[in-house]
């Protein structure tokens, strides 16, 4: 950790929605990416992350419209991810308004992206973003936003890359994602004592302890989904209403892809699986417990 941690809440968008899922299956479509964007930032985040989930499925990026909506009205960092395949689709993201673009897929098919990319632009502009899933204690580098496996492993991996030119590390556990259980704590303490570039951890935060302990463990920054949406969107409580008749606060609850997996946690009538927090009591819990952050908007 080097001076102050930046809270970055990760926007996982499918088309125009905000979505949600559990170890990236499951999509639970939470309402407009553009409203939680906004909310966000006027609550203090210090960056924001966008990730199109389907971009390296169909081989393109579809938020070039969003991220040019959301550079009007939002003046943080913001990282744009997914099915970035070359420089001239950074040169259109950077252009719509993002601050750094993150590369996965193409990295690992052709690692001279990140080379290619980092000379253009400049090695702060050029975020690796790391899908790591963990088998039997191997770290595994998978691709296609959890749909494909490589060879490749995780601390190897992060060390070429940063040799390539990468500013930055998006580390991401898939088996941690959305399960609320906290951070894979022993693979960022890996990452973060491999490379020199900050590493920003994302997958697994239930309690604003757990965004503690992967600071703690070496994060430079945390990103974080379920915990902060989940907040943002309570619904109003009365005594007859049905969980499906709630209306939210930033959109409507609408479950889509695999709703049998999404009834095993976040579906149905049961209860999610994290303490939602707003990004205040977060930052303000960080400081109390001797971590620095940083003021942000509205803190």
């Amino acid at each position: 950790m080097t001076g102050a941690i930046r809270i970055i809440p990760k926007l996982d968008i499918k088309g125009p929605n905000l979505i949600k899922g559990i170890q990236f299956e499951g999509n639970r479509v939470l309402g407009s990416a553009s409203g939680f964007a906004e909310q966000y930032y006027l609550d203090g985040a210090d960056e924001l992350l966008y990730q199109d989930v389907v971009a390296s499925l169909y081989l393109r990026n579809g938020l070039t419209e969003i991220v040019k909506k959301t550079a009007q009205n939002i003046f943080i960092p913001l990282t744009v991810a997914g099915g970035i395949r070359s420089v001239e689709d950074m040169r259109t993201l950077l252009r719509a308004g993002a601050d750094k673009v993150a590369i996965n897929t193409a990295a690992v098919e052709r690692p001279e992206l990140i080379s290619e990319g980092a000379k253009v632009f400049g090695s702060q502009c050029i975020v690796s973003s790391l899908e790591i899933f963990e088998v039997d204690g191997v770290y595994q580098v998978w691709v296609d936003f959890g749909r494909g496996v490589t060879k490749r492993t995780a601390a190897e991996w992060a060390r070429e890359v940063v040799d390539r030119g990468a500013g930055e590390i998006l580390l991401t556990s898939i088996n941690r994602d959305g399960m609320g259980k906290g951070y894979d704590l022993k693979l960022v303490e890996l990452i973060a004592t491999s490379v020199s570039v900050p590493v920003v951890a994302c997958g697994g935060a239930g309690t604003k302890e757990d965004l503690k302990a992967v600071i703690e463990a070496g994060a430079d920054a945390v990103s974080a989904s379920s915990i902060f949406h989940y907040n943002y969107m309570k619904p109003t409580q009365t005594p007859t209403m049905t969980f499906h008749e709630k209306r939210l606060r930033l959109g409507e609850h609408i479950d889509s892809g695999n709703v049998e997996f999404l009834s095993q946690g976040y579906g149905g009538e049961q209860a999610i699986m994290v303490q939602p927090s707003g990004i205040p009591e977060v930052k303000s819990f960080l400081r109390d417990s001797g971590i620095p952050t940083r003021l942000g908007f509205a803190v």
